[in-house]
């Protein structure tokens, strides 16, 4: 659902001081740094002038995970302001330069792929070695305790490139199907390429011929750290990019929540790009699950599988933004023998880059707290999630790993599947 573009400024008198926000803020109710949306932004907001000081303070404590845009009665665009005045806070040199500096290094995620991947057992050792992590901490700010995921050993485009050598074309099917552009993001190239390579098998076997755009980090790390000028550059990149697909009517699919979102609506919403082009992209823009749904009755999938698991499931902050309802949910409902239970907890706290963050870190883990006992009292072998940060960060703090929805679509399918999820399958052989 696309919702109608309102200038930021304008909704700031929509708010009826209400209170109910403040009373949702999964930040505001762990700690006193953050003293909740209603005060930071339409109540500062009044104080906020063009060209003058900031008054804000506290406003960086704001984790940017919109519960209080969708919980507000009078559609006040709470973390759209929240997010503009740590822009503004980073644009009249109010964070200190070490902390800009590791913001920076942290938001430029293919930055940090492109040195640590080629690397990858090197670096893994280096981000969990714990005299190294304790050096990061003291001279970054960069949260000791913070989980780190792994980077792969193949990034999911060499996989694809290989793919292709071996097909003869860009993906293994037939050249008379209807497309499909993949918006695999940084975490499916660096991190998590099984996730890419599950996504491209399903789509296949809906009867979609997977196409791979030029493409690059959606932004919205940066967005999050208020480097804006910075993101404007990233997103009008893949604008250019992906335009000339929604020109043709080819869909662009994303398995990141996150990402998909900032195509959608972060992006053009912060930095006020409402051109032709970006609303192309952002109206051809669908979350893998949505899209999914979509197509589900008129595709010819294979018969599912049973999968006779009882797994929690975590819907994201990012994914209650696109209201869309859960997606995520009604595609593993498709699933026979499997049971997903919804934790309806508000945030996992990780927020991105947020949780790295060593003033941040403490926040982060009590935000999170009610997810993680829920996955552990589950008992689960694994838990899914629909972000890729929170998939991290509930691996991290419960010690579960955490898988997305395709994989558990692409398993019931037929299609191999890998990490966590094959473990917990072969086991499930072997109990037969």
């Amino acid at each position: 659902m696309k919702s109608q573009h309102i200038p930021v400024e304008l909704t700031l008198d929509q708010c009826i001081k209400c209170n109910i926000c403040t009373t949702a803020c999964p930040v505001s109710a762990v700690t006193d740094l953050f003293p909740g949306p209603k005060y930071e932004a339409p109540q500062g907001g009044r104080f906020r002038m063009e060209g003058q000081p900031t008054p804000d303070k506290s406003v960086d404590y704001c984790s940017g995970c919109r519960v209080c845009n969708m919980i507000c009665p009078t559609g006040v665009k709470i973390a759209e302001m929240n997010a503009r005045v740590r822009a503004t806070l980073v644009q009249q040199g109010k964070v200190p330069p070490v902390r800009r500096l590791r913001n920076n290094v942290m938001a430029r995620t293919e930055l940090l792929g492109t040195f640590a991947q080629p690397v990858a057992p090197l670096a893994n050792f280096v981000f969990n070695f714990k005299p190294a992590r304790w050096v990061f901490e003291k001279t970054f700010g960069v949260a000791k305790d913070a989980y780190f995921p792994p980077f792969t050993g193949e990034k999911f485009s060499t996989w694809l490139k290989k793919r292709s050598a071996v097909s003869g074309q860009r993906s293994a099917v037939g050249n008379h199907r209807p497309q499909v552009a993949y918006f695999h993001g940084c975490s499916t190239e660096y991190y998590e390429p099984r996730v890419g390579r599950a996504a491209v098998r399903v789509l296949e076997a809906l009867g979609f011929e997977v196409i791979i755009p030029k493409q690059n980090c959606c932004g919205l790390p940066l967005l999050s750290n208020g480097e804006f000028p910075a993101a404007r550059q990233y997103h009008e990149r893949n604008v250019r990019s992906l335009v000339e697909y929604a020109r043709q009517g080819i869909p662009i699919v994303g398995t990141s929540t996150s990402c998909t979102l900032t195509l959608k609506e972060e992006a053009p919403e912060l930095l006020d790009m409402h051109d032709d082009d970006t609303t192309l992209v952002a109206e051809n823009t669908f979350d893998f699950n949505e899209f999914v749904l979509m197509h589900w009755d008129d595709a010819t999938p294979p018969p599912l599988r049973a999968i006779p698991l009882t797994l929690p499931y975590h819907i994201p902050c990012q994914y209650r933004g696109h209201r869309l309802g859960k997606p995520g949910l009604e595609v593993l409902d498709l699933i026979p023998g499997l049971h997903a239970i919804d934790g309806h907890a508000a945030c996992c706290g990780i927020a991105g880059t947020y949780g790295y963050k060593v003033e941040k870190y403490g926040i982060s883990q009590s935000v999170g707290e009610p997810l993680f006992e829920f996955v552990k009292e589950s008992g689960a072998p694994i838990a899914i999630c629909d972000s890729e940060t929170c998939r991290w960060q509930i691996t991290g703090s419960t010690g579960v790993p955490a898988v997305h929805p395709v994989e558990l679509l692409a398993a019931a399918m037929g299609i191999e599947v890998e990490g966590a999820l094959a473990e917990v399958l072969r086991k499930l052989e072997v109990e037969k």
